[in-house]
């Protein structure tokens, strides 16, 4: 088997309390979801500790604060389902930001520090990143916990969360229906006590963890981008067909809970429109794309960075391995004919060489995209479903649903 370092640090497994004995004891340390004021505040709360994120219990308690709270500050009017009221029950938006994302943001919490977690100990069991590596590995690691744990970058997304607060504040000013959260009258908009709520902690509550999470998101994507410049020892012919980097494709299955809050919110705004009967079902199919295709986008940007390294060992192993080849058919042409065909006056080894055609074809067969249809399936699911069922709502579901399943198999 032929093995290249062609641009790969060992620590122990997540799941293991054992001392690595590798001189490098780093990127196995590495939580996306700890650190930073926000957990700060939380462990202060006893919301969480250092050994548990306590994710359903956290959920639970945000989902309370920002659908709950609103719902009984509207009470007895909470409970209607009218639409052409704009009842709180009936309205897509709250329950696809306030019920939906915020618990969905949270519950991903845990799911993504195990995803992620799990794919660094695997550059840590192969091992992948070689040992010269090592210091660079362990100096771009600690430059992705000082960026994860910023308070400058968590000031920004509350400071952005303040912003859509007060956009939902003039906006309801500017609302000629009565609505749950206002009050339509001649001499002005009324905000209610529950319109209140939810621009002063809902709203930026939603804002700030989805912002959190994608901030996050992006120092994962820079220290990816960085471990992929390390010289890391790949290997041409690995069964995989990703020189041994298989594994990371499937990281962006760890955003699941985190891409179907998002979407959620996203088509509930589109289910609006839909309401409206403004959508038609070409313009649904082309947002469903659209959206896709972001998302795609959003985790092949780090894992594009491999495709470099995965280039050259796949044009150096041909080199090689062709080279190889090469003499091993003109040592057989001389054992079955007595000379070579075409015949070279400098002597040539008669030492036995091995047969490299399986590793040729193994190594003709690697691919240089992480990014793949079988590894994203269950995170593009959860981007499309949403929208799938706000478009049943008004579209024929047949289409709806014949639609996201090409999107699903493209």
């Amino acid at each position: 088997m032929v093995v290249m370092s062609v641009n790969g640090v060992t620590h122990p497994s997540p799941d293991n309390d054992a001392v690595d004995k590798s001189p490098s004891p780093g990127l196995a340390d590495f939580r996306a979801s700890h650190g930073g004021p926000f957990f700060e505040l939380q462990a202060q709360l006893k919301l969480l500790r250092e050994n548990t994120l306590r994710s359903g219990t956290r959920a639970i308690l945000f989902v309370a604060l920002a659908w709950g709270v609103p719902f009984l500050l509207g009470i007895p009017r909470s409970f209607s389902l009218d639409h052409s009221q704009n009842a709180y029950l009936a309205d897509p938006g709250v329950w696809a930001k306030f019920f939906i994302g915020i618990g969905a943001f949270i519950l991903a919490e845990q799911q993504v520090e195990r995803g992620l977690r799990a794919r660094l100990a695997q550059f840590v069991r192969a091992p992948i990143i070689a040992p010269t590596a090592t210091t660079q590995a362990t100096r771009d690691l600690s430059e992705a916990l000082r960026r994860r744990d910023s308070r400058g970058a968590e000031l920004a997304c509350l400071a952005a969360a303040i912003f859509a607060a007060a956009l939902s504040y003039f906006n309801f000013h500017t609302l000629d229906v009565s609505s749950w959260a206002v009050e339509h009258r001649p001499e002005g908009n009324r905000i209610t006590a529950a319109g209140w709520w939810s621009i002063s902690v809902s709203l930026p509550l939603f804002v700030f963890l989805f912002l959190r999470g994608m901030w996050r998101h992006f120092v994962w994507a820079q220290l990816l981008r960085r471990i992929a410049r390390l010289d890391l020892r790949l290997v041409a012919t690995h069964p995989d067909g990703k020189g041994g980097l298989a594994f990371l494709a499937q990281y962006p299955n760890a955003y699941v809970f985190f891409v179907f809050g998002m979407s959620s919110a996203i088509a509930a705004a589109i289910a609006k429109n839909l309401l409206q009967e403004s959508l038609s079902m070409t313009t649904f199919s082309m947002v469903m794309t659209g959206w896709l295709a972001i998302v795609i986008a959003l985790f092949a940007y780090p894992l594009s960075a491999f495709t470099p390294p995965l280039s050259r060992l796949k044009q150096n192993g041909l080199a090689l391995l062709g080279a190889q080849a090469t003499r091993y058919h003109r040592a057989a042409e001389r054992k079955s004919v007595g000379r070579n065909i075409f015949e070279d006056p400098t002597p040539e080894p008669a030492d036995d060489i091995p047969d490299p055609n399986k590793l040729y074809e193994a190594t003709q067969k690697l691919k240089t995209m992480l990014i793949s249809r079988e590894a994203v399936v269950p995170v593009a699911a959860a981007a499309l479903i949403p929208f799938a069922v706000a478009g049943a709502t008004k579209l024929p579901y047949k289409e709806v649903f014949s639609v996201m399943k090409k999107l699903l198999l493209l």
